[in-house]
């Protein structure tokens, strides 16, 4: 707020408006302490997929404004998710979870990303994981 920054202002109103709205309904569900950390991760990038629809709607009908817009709530969100592993990264992490998790084949997908969901939370982007685990088991 003091560097003016209405952009910063208003995305961390968002998220908080959307924390403290499923803060309660958790309440009401009879969890006295609100929700923990891996459901505020599970918000957080849901948020950040949110804009990426958004962006490639506004892009669509040529509103490159609040496309860019879009983006820059993006980054501001982004700063409070962990380090997204990137493409060698994640090539990496597919390939040690299968050799870890030893599958017999494409019906154990579920065990591989179920390992991959419990050792990396919030880190990768899932649907990409899946279509790498998918090409490892079938090949």
């Amino acid at each position: 707020m003091k560097a003016r920054d209405v952009r910063a202002v208003s995305t961390l109103r968002l998220i908080l408006a959307a924390l403290k709205d499923r803060d309660i309904c958790a309440r009401g569900r009879g969890n006295a302490d609100g929700i923990d950390e891996a459901e505020i991760q599970q918000m957080l990038q849901s948020m950040v997929k949110q804009r990426h629809d958004s962006i490639e709607m506004y892009e669509r009908g040529g509103r490159c404004e609040l496309a860019e817009q879009e983006r820059g709530e993006i980054e501001i969100i982004q700063k409070f998710l962990p380090r997204q592993l990137d493409e060698s990264e994640l090539t990496k992490v597919v390939e040690k979870a299968i050799s870890d998790v030893q599958p017999a084949g494409v019906k154990d997908m579920g065990k591989v990303m179920a390992f991959l969901k419990q050792n990396y939370p919030g880190q990768m982007d899932f649907g990409k994981a899946s279509g790498m685990v998918r090409g490892h088991l079938t090949a």
